[in-house]
C-alpha cells in the first residue's frame, strides 16, 4: 500500500471503532504496511479523530523514518506480527470491555471458541463446528519481551486472526484493512457472546 491511501484507511477504521467504544480516552493503536515498511499511529491521539499528523512512517526494521510526536510503545509488537505473519498487511488494537474481561476470566493462555456461526467471519473458518483459539498473553510494559514472548509461541503454534493481552486488549490483523476491520468485528461480537454465556452460567 502506498503510505497516504494507507493512513486513510486507518483514519476510516479509527472512526468505526470508536464509534463502537473500543478505544476509550486515547487507547489502541493502528497500524498498515506501505511499500517501504509501515505506518503507526503516535501516541496520545483520540482514534476517532485521526489525521494524517498523527502517523509515523517506519523502515521495514522499525526505524522512524518520518513524522512528528511519540510512537505507540506497542509499535514493536505490530512489526514483530507482521515479521510472524508475512501475509499480514493491518493491524487494529482495541480496548473492548469484554475483550479485557475475557482475557482477566480466562486464567488459561487460551480462549477456546466453538459453535458461534459468526465464527465464519474469519477467514479460514468454514463451520461453527470448528474450535477457535485465541491465545492470551500475560500483559507486560516491557513491548519488546512481549513480543519476543508472541514470536516464542508462533514458532511453535502459529496464531491467527488476533491475540488477547490480559487485561488489555485485542490485536487483530488480516491481509487487508477490510479483513482486518471482519476480524476485529467477529472476534468482538463472539467475546461479547462469551461474556454474556458465562455470566448466564454463572446465574443458573
Amino acid at each position: 500500500m502506498q503510505n497516504r491511501y494507507a493512513i486513510e484507511q486507518l483514519i476510516e477504521a479509527g472512526e468505526w471503532i470508536s464509534q463502537k467504544g473500543w478505544v476509550p480516552a486515547t487507547g489502541g493503536n493502528f497500524s498498515a504496511k506501505t511499500d517501504s515498511g509501515f505506518v503507526v499511529t503516535a501516541s496520545g491521539h483520540d482514534k476517532g479523530q485521526l489525521t494524517a499528523e498523527h502517523f509515523l512512517q517506519f523502515d521495514i526494521h522499525g526505524q522512524i523514518e518520518s513524522g512528528a510526536g511519540k510512537p505507540s510503545a506497542e509499535t514493536d509488537l505490530h512489526l514483530s506480527l507482521y515479521q510472524l505473519d508475512d501475509q499480514a498487511t493491518c493491524v487494529l488494537h482495541t480496548h473492548s470491555v469484554a475483550a479485557t474481561v475475557l482475557s482477566r476470566f480466562i486464567t488459561t493462555d487460551t480462549l477456546m471458541i466453538t459453535g458461534y456461526e459468526m465464527q465464519k467471519s474469519l477467514t479460514g473458518v468454514a463451520s461453527h463446528e470448528e474450535t477457535i483459539q485465541i491465545a492470551i498473553f500475560d500483559n507486560d510494559q516491557d513491548i519488546e519481551r512481549l513480543a519476543e514472548k508472541v514470536t516464542a509461541r508462533y514458532q511453535h503454534s502459529p496464531l491467527y486472526h488476533g491475540i488477547l493481552i490480559r487485561g488489555h486488549g485485542l490485536y487483530a490483523w488480516g491481509r487487508s484493512p477490510a479483513e482486518t476491520r471482519r476480524h476485529l468485528e467477529g472476534l468482538e461480537f463472539l467475546f461479547a457472546c462469551e461474556l454474556e454465556r458465562i455470566k448466564l452460567e454463572a446465574s443458573l
